[in-house]
């Protein structure tokens, strides 16, 4: 078990691991000697194109997809996610665009929101024609109106009720996740959904959010992609140890082809990434497509081998489903209609990349109360409703360790499944404990033996949120 001091130390270390898979620590090139970090003239303007980019989307899927207002949207950024210096915005509300100007010989960064889908960050360098390459819903189809319904489909009944005993601790609680920096926990948070029997305990948000507000995710979407494929693997479309499930990868002597699903999953690919550095970046800010420069990436360790946080390996998972689906059109919807809407998760929504990719590995908006629900959906071991969605055995695939682990000092005692972090008997947590986590403070844990799922959300800057903690002491006080 680790101390509160060496537990404090880890999660920080996640946060910033998690923050700069996610984009907000972007690779700069430098010229001369290294010492000194003086950025080159190109790679300068090639930083202000992906922070541009990542302004243009984050104001687009804040403004015309989620419910906040446009003041909490802005108050939203997360650190090093926007420009420094004043640049010019432009927001089409007719047309649902958002551009960003960042330089005088350039075209402005430009964000496309369509329908039920988020927005779309189109390459550097592109007008708004390129936007005519986006897949699009059906005609007509749309997310269900569930929030009449029962929970957990919809928001009726979400409720039950603790003990008096335990509702003073649960309130305590809260009231120090909620002291931000002040209280026990530090970070941000601004929003808290408990979940213990299949019902909601105890919920609280901070101003400008609420229930059905959904804010961006950042890596706990990676906890999608594998749900996604595990939704894939019970339809027999793809299967977790073939090799090479990419067409990509599958001419002749391609070293890519021993890569299995698997290995995607558990981050241990063996393509060369650095990380939250190459290529990530280009995915996240300069709306470079996945294809590119994630599957056509070369090696550099053996697949299964050797770990590497990137979300290059869980973008390429889906795109392998989307491949063994075989119909783009049909694959725009395929996420929500097998898995999301029939959770109830109908705020959520992945994004893709121009070429229609999913950026499952961070660019999701979602609610605590959605996130709340896939964690039901694993205490439940993937049925729902009464229809397996997910393998018999699956929730124990994701939260189990792969052959390949962490080994940076920072991380030396954290554990990785497939898409979910390992937090077992962390700060007291009784037993299995695992985690969907993103950066700057969004988790949700589960603890299957309490049937308890901790959703917590937040803009954490400095040293982060002590989840296992919090959660710990969560599921002490529901014993």
């Amino acid at each position: 078990m680790l101390s509160v001091a060496t537990g404090r130390k880890a999660g920080i270390a996640l946060a910033l691991l998690l923050a700069t898979a996610s984009g907000a620590g972007f690779a700069q090139e430098f010229s001369g000697d290294p010492r000194t970090a003086v950025e080159s003239p190109a790679a300068a303007a090639h930083s202000r194109a992906r922070l541009a980019g990542l302004q243009a989307l984050h104001l687009c899927t804040g403004i015309f997809t989620s419910e906040m207002t446009e003041e909490t949207v802005r108050a939203s950024f997360q650190p090093g996610t926007r420009p420094q210096e004043p640049i010019r915005e432009t927001i089409d509300r007719e047309r649902k665009t958002v551009s960003v100007s960042y330089a005088a010989d350039m075209p402005p960064r430009i964000a496309v929101w369509r329908p039920h889908q988020g927005c779309t960050q189109l390459p550097i360098g592109a007008t708004v024609a390129a936007a005519a390459s986006l897949n699009r819903f059906p005609a007509g189809l749309a997310p269900p109106v569930l929030d009449s319904r029962p929970w957990p489909l919809g928001d009726a009944q979400a409720t039950g009720r603790l003990q008096a005993t335990q509702n003073r601790a649960i309130s305590s609680i809260m009231d120090a996740a909620f002291a931000d920096e002040a209280g026990d926990y530090k970070g941000q948070t601004w929003g808290v959904v408990i979940l213990k029997d299949g019902k909601i305990v105890a919920e609280r948000y901070d101003p400008g959010f609420g229930p059905n507000i959904a804010a961006r995710t950042n890596s706990m979407c990676k906890s999608l992609s594998a749900t996604l494929v595990g939704v894939g693997v019970q339809k027999g479309l793809v299967d977790l140890q073939t090799p090479a499930p990419l067409t990509e990868w599958q001419r002749a002597g391609d070293p890519r082809g021993a890569i299995t699903l698997d290995n995607l999953l558990r981050m241990a690919s063996g393509l060369f990434t650095s990380g939250a550095n190459n290529p990530q970046p280009e995915l996240y800010g300069a709306g470079a497509p996945a294809y590119e420069v994630s599957a056509l990436n070369m090696m550099n360790s053996r697949p299964g081998e050797t770990f590497v946080y990137a979300g290059s390996d869980t973008i390429l998972a889906t795109r392998a489903l989307r491949q063994a689906v075989a119909d783009d059109t049909d694959f725009a919807v395929w996420p929500y209609r097998e898995l999301l809407w029939k959770l109830g998760m109908t705020r959520t929504v992945i994004e893709t990349d121009w070429n229609n990719d999913f950026l499952i590995s961070g660019q999701c908006w979602s609610t605590a109360r959605d996130f709340a629900r896939l964690g039901q959906l694993y205490l439940n071991d993937g049925v729902w409703n009464g229809e397996r969605l997910l393998p018999e055995g699956w929730s124990d695939y994701v939260s189990t360790a792969g052959p390949a682990q962490p080994t940076s000092r920072f991380l030396a005692d954290s554990k990785y499944g497939a898409q979910f972090w390992i937090y077992d008997d962390r700060e007291g947590l009784p037993g299995k404990a695992y985690a969907a986590a993103g950066a700057f403070g969004q988790y949700a844990m589960i603890v299957p033996s309490q049937n308890l799922v901790i959703v917590r959300r937040g803009l954490d800057g400095r040293d982060g949120f002590a989840i296992a903690r919090f959660a710990a002491d969560v599921a002490a006080a529901l014993r």
